[in-house]
């Protein structure tokens, strides 16, 4: 057991918010990390998630600005708004971990947007702007070595070793995770590329950005760490109650040069930001038990005007998301 908790304390570092999923050449190696996930997190456990396991689920709506339409013909970036569910999350596989754990302090969003006629799209998203590595195989190898680095292996353990060999996982580790005053006062960021069309055909690439309309609102680190272990799932419901929360939907566009499909660069902070619109956060799901036991969110059901990019980690998402997703159904 401390072993795992050992092992998780150093997954949580890499913010495991995201998941993966993969093509059909690449399934034996995300069926790899699923189990790898599983192992780290004394899991699979059934109904529950693999990753990003406790949760908290609201919902609302989006309504797009009048520049969104600059960007994408996409539908939900032309009607007046559309239905949203959105789900607030912990790193890790633990369903009790604590709010303020440094384990689980890689924040994550999940959003789902009711396009009518049985469709929707969604968007994944986390509080760490970029991911810790290029690839699935990376990230097998990563949490391959996470898992052999338990608390009696000598240094320099397994990971430590793969920091040293991959700055960009290093990097991540190494990346600010403040303790946040509520899920809801945090930036949240599409880590990968997306190619927005517009109505008149023209392309370009971007990442998602979601902010609070009010501002990011962080603890510090001592008030942070004498929080309640669900001082982030009591808070949400009331500020409900109080009010209702709006946060900023917005894309940062991509330059010339820009690397468009490796998860770990980050861009310059002057690549221009186009606001998308404001999602508005209503209130709490009824029944968010059923939803979160029935929901795969999966960041490639896009619509028309919003395309994939060739990053290989987006591409493979969807596959680690089903493999997670019949596991928590068993």
């Amino acid at each position: 057991m401390m072993k795992k908790q050992f092992v998780a304390g150093w997954l949580v570092m890499f913010g495991l918010s995201t998941g993966l999923y993969a093509e059909p050449a690449s399934v034996s190696v995300v069926e790899k990390i699923v189990d790898v996930q599983h192992q780290l997190f004394s899991g699979p456990r059934p109904g529950l998630r693999s990753n990003h396991t406790k949760g908290i689920v609201v919902v609302g709506e989006f309504t797009p600005s009048e520049t969104a339409k600059n960007i994408s013909e996409a539908s939900h970036l032309q009607t007046e708004s559309s239905p949203a569910v959105v789900r607030f999350s912990n790193a890790t596989g633990f369903p009790d971990i604590a709010d303020n754990d440094p384990r689980g302090m890689a924040k994550g969003i999940a959003i789902r947007l009711d396009l009518g006629d049985e469709e929707y799209h969604d968007l994944v998203f986390s509080s760490v702007p970029m991911f810790p590595v290029s690839t699935p195989e990376l990230f097998l190898e990563m949490l391959t070595a996470v898992s052999q680095s338990g608390p009696d292996v000598a240094s320099p353990k397994p990971i430590e070793t793969f920091l040293e060999a991959h700055p960009s996982a290093k990097r991540f580790v190494q990346h600010p995770k403040p303790f946040p005053k509520s899920f809801a006062s945090l930036s949240y960021h599409g880590v990968n590329a997306f190619r927005f069309i517009n109505a008149q055909g023209d392309a370009v690439y971007g990442r998602y950005i979601l902010s609070p309309v009010e501002g990011e609102q962080h603890l510090d680190a001592e008030t942070g760490k004498q929080q309640h272990a669900d001082y982030l799932v009591n808070e949400l419901p009331q500020r409900l109650q109080q009010n209702a929360v709006l946060m900023r939907l917005s894309v940062q566009l991509a330059g010339p040069d820009d690397e468009v499909n490796d998860a770990t660069v980050i861009w310059p902070e002057d690549r221009p930001v186009v606001e998308l619109g404001l999602l508005k956060l209503e209130a709490m799901h009824e029944d968010a038990a059923a939803f979160e036991r029935a929901t795969m969110f999966n960041p490639l059901a896009l619509p028309d005007g919003i395309e994939i990019s060739d990053d290989p980690v987006l591409r493979v998402r969807p596959a680690a998301y089903a493999i997670s997703f019949s596991h928590r159904m068993n």
